[in-house]
């Protein structure tokens, strides 16, 4: 329970670090907090929330910086979210096109890093349990013939099947025709169990052609399924926070390449309701012990499915990157759920 000039200094400590970089001194918060407090009462009040662990001062300065406790009190209470300007909203709904749902994911990632100079992170949507939309075989010559999936939302994958022996146009079409007929609207799963159960009720002749379609569709939507797209990376070479400790930077980097830690961290996304922040050891990841996440799950018609965010330091413009994160995870799922 801080009293309300507590309250006003420390959110003036957090911003004028944020913006500065450099320990804030008493001089500087009565600059720019508004209250009218003598340099000693000031000390004061900063010697009291350096014992509470909300703020403390380096050893080669008199000036006070924020600690990741002081950091989380600040983004739970004492924030002034900047909301997003309507051209820059629009601009990102121009870029997060419907068209494909891998291309708006990569896009979410892009931009997330493209706007917080930090890196970008998107868990993808798990391919299971989406329906088809369409299915057919083009034949390609002796022996070969593509196989074409469209998703119900919106996704196609193609892939060339070897047959053993060679199949005429009028057997693609009549096995064209009965996966439309039978297997639209239904999961690839679910399309296994009808093709075997009626397999029985086809021409042989094209029977191993549904077997091999069935299982090269699954394989593809296997391998089309990228867990996890991130972006930007690179920025965080240039933050000085962080560019300072170089064996730091490439066990982050590890994080990253490995990407199940990560993944761990973004699926407790998937059960927040909004804009979540992770504050150094928060992550419980030792690399990001100097960083900051920020994530928010996004949806296909009314669905979690996914989640982004972005990583970078403890001292970032909370601010600002609180609503990239929120409209870029509400654009998301309205491009995704049309």
């Amino acid at each position: 329970m801080l009293s309300e000039r507590a309250q006003i200094l420390l959110k003036t400590l957090v911003e004028r670090y944020i913006v500065e970089g450099q320990p804030v001194g008493s001089r500087t918060l009565s600059k720019f907090s508004g209250l009218e407090l003598s340099p000693a009462s000031i000390r004061n009040v900063m010697a009291d929330l350096e014992d509470l662990g909300l703020i403390t001062s380096p050893h080669t300065s008199a000036g006070r910086i924020p600690t990741p406790l002081g950091y989380r009190l600040f983004v739970d209470k004492l924030i002034t979210i900047q909301p997003l300007q309507q051209v820059e909203i629009r601009e990102l709904q121009d870029q997060l096109q419907p068209d494909n749902p891998t291309r708006a994911v990569a896009a979410a990632s892009n931009l997330l890093s493209q706007l917080t100079e930090f890196a970008g992170v998107v868990i993808s949507p798990k391919r299971r349990g989406i329906p088809l939309a369409q299915v057919e075989f083009v034949r390609l010559g002796e022996k070969r013939a593509l196989l074409i999936l469209v998703t119900a939302d919106g996704d196609v994958q193609n892939r060339i099947l070897i047959t053993e022996r060679d199949h005429t146009s009028a057997e693609l079409v009549e096995a064209t025709n009965f996966l439309n007929q039978h297997c639209v609207g239904k999961t690839l799963e679910e399309v296994r169990n009808v093709v075997y159960q009626d397999l029985r009720n086809l021409q042989s002749n094209i029977s191993a052609l549904m077997n091999v379609a069935v299982e090269a569709g699954s394989q593809a939507m296997a391998e089309q399924a990228v867990p996890m797209v991130i972006s930007g990376e690179s920025n965080l070479l240039r933050v000085d926070d962080l560019s300072g400790n170089v064996e730091r930077l490439r066990q982050l980097f590890r994080v990253f390449e490995d990407k199940t830690a990560l993944l761990q961290l973004l699926d407790h996304g998937n059960r927040a309701a909004g804009v979540q922040i992770f504050i150094g050891q928060e992550a419980g990841i030792s690399p990001l012990d100097e960083c900051s996440v920020v994530t928010a799950p996004y949806k296909v018609n009314g669905q979690i499915v996914g989640t982004l965010g972005v990583i970078g330091p403890t001292r970032m413009a909370y601010e600002r990157i609180i609503p990239i994160v929120d409209i870029t995870a509400r654009l998301l799922s309205s491009a995704l759920s049309h």
